[in-house]
Parts: C-alpha cells; structure tokens; sequence
C-alpha cells in the first residue's frame, strides 16, 4: 500500500493523523462524507448555539482517543497486531456510519424498526464488499464477535472512547462546562486484565468524575427540556405526516429519498435493498421537507412546521410524577377549541412521556477496577466511591408538552 499521512486540524485535540491508505480511502468515501451533514446533537443548537458540530466531528475524534488508548496498551505490553489497530480504528470510525437524519431524534420513526446500529453493521459489510474484505477483522470488533473482547470494549463499553470524545467535545462546543472528564488521564489508567477492558485503581476518581458528567450532561444538555421538545415536535411532524399519506393527501418531499421512506410503509422488510438510499439521506432532507410543508394546507403539521423552524416550540413541564390526566384532557380540549381541530388532532400538540437518565447501572454495565494487589472489583463497589448502590438508580422525570 502506499503510504500517506494526512493531518485534521480538530478544535478539541489539536492535529489529528490520518496514516494509513485504507482509513484515508475509508474517510473519503461518500458514505463517510454524509456524516457532515448530520449534526450530532440534533436540536441542542436552539439552546447552546454553538452545539453545530457534525457526526463527523465526532468520529475523527473518536479515532483519535483510540489511536492514544491502543498505543496506551501497547505500552503496558498487551499485544494488539496492526491488523487488529487498524480494525479498531475503523470499527470507531465507522461506529455512527448508521445514523440517520436527526439522529436519535428521528430513531425507528423515519426508517421504521431498524437501529441505527444493525445499519451501521450493514453499512460496515456494504463497505467490506467494495474494499475487498478489508474491513472484516473492523466488523468483527465492531460486532462483538472478534476474540479479544477489549477492543470490542473500547468501541463500545462503559469506558468506551465513543462516551469519552461525546462528552469532551459536547461540553466544548456547548460551553458546558459540568461535562468535562479528564479523558486523558482515563487513557493512561486503561489496562487488560484476564481479557477484559479496567482501569487500575488511581483512576477510581477520575472515572467517577466521567460518570457524574455524564450523568450532568444529560440532564444540562442532551435532555434539556426546550432540547426534548424540540425533538418531540420533530416526531410529531413524521407521525402526522405519515398520516396524511396513508389518508391518501399530496405531501412534497425534499428528495426522492426522503419520500421513499416515508411513503414506505415496511422499509425495515429486506431493508438492506435501501441502504444505498439510505445512505443519500441527510438532515438538510428533513429540515428542508420541514420548510416546504410550513405552508400545507393540513393545519396541524403547517403549525408545528412553522413552530420548529421559526422556534415557536410547545411549552414543556417536567416533575417527579405523572401528569394528572383530567389536567391532559382540559389542555387537548383548550387546543383543539382554539385551532378548531378535533380533539385527537390536539393531541399533537398536547401529550405527555418520560426521561431517564441512569448514571451507573452495576447490573448490566461494568466497569471493573483492578488493584495493585491483583484484586478485580466493580466500581460501584469500593469503598468510599461516590458511584454507590443509591447512586446507580436510574432518575426518571415525567414530562407534559403544550401549545402556548
């Protein structure tokens, strides 16, 4: 292969490298490209302004915490061959390659059934195919499947470098400061023991201080409550136009793409036969559909189209428990009066749900500390650790959206 070296110059960590001819090839084609056009924190902009970063953004800096974490390894004498680094790196790449428009915001409601990860691994093995079965060792770390299950770790786990990069450049180009973690003293502290991805014991405190800002950040940013309603009208807007293409009314879509998908009732039926559409799909699709449809004569999505793009979004509550119902019934009535719609079209802009947010959950996620001694323990359970059992209950809050 010949060589190359390309440097990114990334806001978050300075120069990134870019050293071998398949991840260049990799990160060059259109498939990776669409990332830049799917921005990772969907609606969190209509808060924290400067929150325009791209999916793209977020997977080169992924690749470059991997890049230090597999080097970090080596150092401390676990064996990774090339094959397995550059399998890694591709695996974190390629880790949000499945993504749709709007991201989690629009997930299994645009492309109905499907994860966005059983995309991705669809997508991984479309691009195996192409690059002559480069990418199978990526596949495998990137499913699970490949031997030394650290590396499947580091992609995908509790200490994973996707977390580490989301919220070091989450918190950076929000300004919120509560979701800095020390992601480059975590690094150092990685190590592999009897197969597994721990940290040694002097990271307890800097792991701690990871999960609380993840914990902040979900509550400060990811579910902030203009953030969620925002993302709620979203749905809202597919849900109801949906429905006025099963009722059989003209609905104009932005791309051909865009309409596929949602004038298809059962995508998800031999969904690999889309991909290749899928992967054309963007969020300029959307949000310029969205535009489009601020004048359609159903008053009901004109209203929430205009709403999202002019931010005229609902009002939003949250508390610690369930919203009255008969409080539910009066705000549906009052808006249905007021725009003179039925009851069952105010329920579009009158409805209720809920947010969880778990900061440590030692039941079916672990991170394991491994002391100087040669002991293995769970972080929740050490001893003066600020991730105890009271600690690792999720926090659910109910919420109650409505028209102004």
């Amino acid at each position: 292969m010949a060589y190359v070296r390309k440097i990114i110059n990334d806001p978050v960590y300075g120069f990134i490298t870019i050293d071998h001819p398949l991840i260049f090839e990799i990160i060059s084609h259109p498939y990776y490209q669409r990332l830049r056009r799917i921005h990772q924190m969907a609606f969190a902009s209509l808060v924290y302004p400067g929150a325009v970063h791209t999916r793209l953004h977020h997977s080169l800096g992924a690749y470059h915490l991997m890049g230090l974490a597999l080097t970090e390894l080596r150092n401390k004498g676990v064996e990774i061959t090339k094959d397995e680094e550059i399998g890694a790196k591709i695996a974190i790449l390629l880790h949000d390659i499945g993504h749709g428009p709007f991201s989690h915001a629009l997930e299994r409601k645009l492309i109905k059934g499907v994860h966005h990860e059983d995309i991705s691994v669809l997508i991984l093995q479309l691009l195996n195919e192409q690059l002559n079965g480069q990418l199978q060792t990526a596949i495998e770390i990137f499913s699970g499947t490949y031997p030394k299950q650290f590396l499947h770790q580091l992609v995908s786990g509790q200490l994973d470098v996707d977390r580490m990069d989301y919220l070091t450049r989450d918190s950076f180009f929000t300004g919120v400061s509560e979701g800095v973690i020390g992601y480059d003293r975590i690094l150092k502290m990685l190590v592999v023991h009897d197969g597994e991805l721990m940290i040694e014991e002097k990271a307890i405190y800097s792991v701690e201080k990871f999960l609380v800002a993840r914990r902040l950040m979900y509550w400060q940013v990811y579910l902030h409550k203009t953030v969620v309603a925002a993302e709620k009208m979203l749905v809202r807007i597919i849900e109801r136009a949906n429905e006025l293409i099963a009722a059989g009314i003209e609905m104009e879509m932005a791309s051909k793409n865009l309409d596929f998908f949602l004038k298809q009732h059962q995508p998800e039926d031999n969904f690999i036969k889309h991909l290749e559409k899928f992967t054309q799909l963007d969020d300029s699709d959307v949000m310029c559909t969205i535009k489009n449809w601020c004048g359609h004569v159903d008053k009901v999505l004109s209203r929430l189209c205009k709403g999202l793009v002019e931010r005229k979004l609902l009002k939003i509550r949250f508390q610690p428990e369930p919203f009255d119902p008969l409080l539910v019934a009066t705000l549906k009535a009052d808006v249905a009066q007021r725009l003179n719609i039925s009851e069952e079209e105010a329920s579009y802009f009158v409805f209720t749900g809920e947010a969880v947010n778990t900061m440590y959950n030692p039941y079916d996620e672990h991170i394991k500390v491994l002391f100087k001694e040669g002991g293995v323990t769970d972080i929740s359970r050490v001893d003066n650790a600020l991730i105890h059992q009271q600690l690792s209950s999720a926090v659910k809050k109910y919420y109650l959206c409505y028209l102004r």
